[in-house]
């Protein structure tokens, strides 16, 4: 009866890719965080650039956007 502390209580990184697959919401924090401040302080149609780096970054880890 051992089981109780071994199932998520271990580091990140400790099994790479073995843990279930990263959601979307998690992906790119950097420039999820500069797109979604650009887009609050001055409009979507001001972000452009940011918006495009974020969804070039979703792309790059296999999110089809």
């Amino acid at each position: 009866m051992s089981s109780l502390g071994s199932a998520s209580c271990e580091p990140p990184g400790a099994e790479p890719q073995e843990k279930k697959p990263l959601k979307p919401c998690c992906a790119c924090p950097e420039t999820k965080k500069a797109r979604d401040a650009c887009i609050i302080e001055k409009g979507e149609e001001h972000c452009g650039p940011l918006i495009e780096a974020h969804k070039e970054c979703m792309r790059a880890l296999g999110f089809k956007v």
